[in-house]
């Protein structure tokens, strides 16, 4: 069926009597006539509701402007338009008791409009920022989906201490998960070097490899390596007196350091994209990345390359990305809420055996443009899934 958005009025209207979204209010009827210059949405119809509506949440930057993947939304609003759906983004500040202020994206116009929205049937959270995440209005969003029964997907970002807690206390996972501690002050952490010699420091709110440092212990003194610095210590006490106030200042995890299998001399990862389909997880795509000039991460942006699976592919990786993916989305949902999708990023040790490294909940795009293109068709599966469509 149709339904009609006239900007002048900021109205909604309908081709027959219908609700829309998860709003109880009846759409006024208009004429094909009067609604020749409006905005038309083809929409699904369910027991006299139009839909699916999907609300994309966001944030605001410095300027007040959307934040946020824009292409990830423009893809998304495309494939939902095209199975019947329609999308609108907007932030926890746009929202009123009975519509939201959002923004539609109009393909054929490649142009954002405003628009008063009516409550979605279902939120995708892609709040871009942690920061974001710990203001009153995104809790008061959250709590407001939670009263209206709207689902609500993935909750939030992941703290990387709280994974390492729940995986290495889940008996299919806690193998793949190298030890791991916080930094809460130099005793602990210089135990921790002296144990494994060669650990790594990560912020534990950190992404895309930021602040990320290896610490070796050499014969003589400690050396730290950064992605663009190196610096050398004459012993532990050294080091903490240079660096205590940065470990300190936000939460920083220690972790043992693997020897990471090769290829031409490189290090490689691989990163998994896992989406929920059919009551379980299933691995959506599987990309390669390779270090070049540094060995401390392997992402694009710190100068990795993309290497297709199938060069590396085996029967043993298989089974393992399956079974993390798969007990990874199962253990998020038990314990941090329903996560619709979520990608790892894992590792192979030069002894053969595998490493979980991180859990991103807000994946980033992925390079490889066939992935991209298999997560924009499984969120919109799972968008009309999950909103009764």
């Amino acid at each position: 069926m149709k339904v009609y958005y006239d900007r002048a009025s900021r109205t909604w209207f309908g081709s027959s009597i219908c609700t829309l979204g998860s709003s109880q209010h009846p759409l006024s009827i208009i004429s094909l006539q009067a609604a020749r210059d409006l905005l038309s949405f083809s929409l699904s119809l369910r027991n006299g509701n139009a839909g699916p509506v999907i609300g994309i949440l966001t944030g605001k930057g410095k300027d007040q402007a959307i934040a946020g993947n824009g292409p990830l939304f423009k893809a998304l609003q495309k494939s939902i338009l095209q199975k019947n759906g329609v999308s609108y983004v907007f932030t926890p500040e746009d929202m009123n008791d009975n519509s939201v202020n959002g923004y539609i994206y109009i393909p054929r116009q490649d142009k954002w409009i405003e628009a008063r929205c009516p409550l979605p049937h279902l939120v995708y959270n892609r709040v871009p920022f942690r920061k974001f995440e710990k203001t009153e209005a995104f809790h008061k969003a959250s709590r407001f989906f939670n009263e209206q029964a709207i689902p609500f997907f993935n909750p939030g970002f992941l703290d990387k201490f709280e994974v390492y807690q729940l995986f290495k206390d889940h008996p299919p996972l806690q193998d793949y998960i190298p030890e791991t501690i916080l930094v809460t002050g130099p005793k602990a952490l210089k135990d921790f070097i002296h144990r494994y010699n060669n650990i790594y420091l990560k912020p534990a709110n950190g992404s895309k490899g930021k602040g990320i440092y290896q610490l070796i212990k050499l014969e003589k003194g400690i050396s730290l390596n950064g992605l663009h610095d190196s610096f050398s210590y004459a012993d532990f006490e050294h080091f903490w007196n240079q660096w205590d106030t940065h470990l300190m200042n936000k939460p920083y995890l220690a972790q043992k350091a693997i020897s990471p299998a090769k290829i031409e001399g490189k290090r490689f990862d691989f990163r998994i994209l896992a989406h929920f389909s059919g009551g379980s997880y299933s691995v959506t795509g599987i990309g390669i990345r390779q270090s070049q000039e540094q060995d401390i991460t392997t992402h694009i942006p710190n100068g990795g390359v993309m290497i297709p699976y199938e060069s590396v592919r085996a029967k043993e990786h298989d089974a393992f990305i399956h079974t993390a993916a798969s007990e990874a989305g199962n253990l998020l949902g038990k314990t941090k809420g329903f996560h619709g999708e979520y990608s790892i990023d894992a590792g192979l040790t030069a002894q053969g055996t595998y490493v979980i490294y991180e859990i991103n909940s807000k994946p980033m795009s992925f390079d490889e443009a066939w992935i991209e293109e298999k997560r924009i068709e499984e969120l919109t599966r799972l968008f009309f899934t999950m909103s009764g469509f």
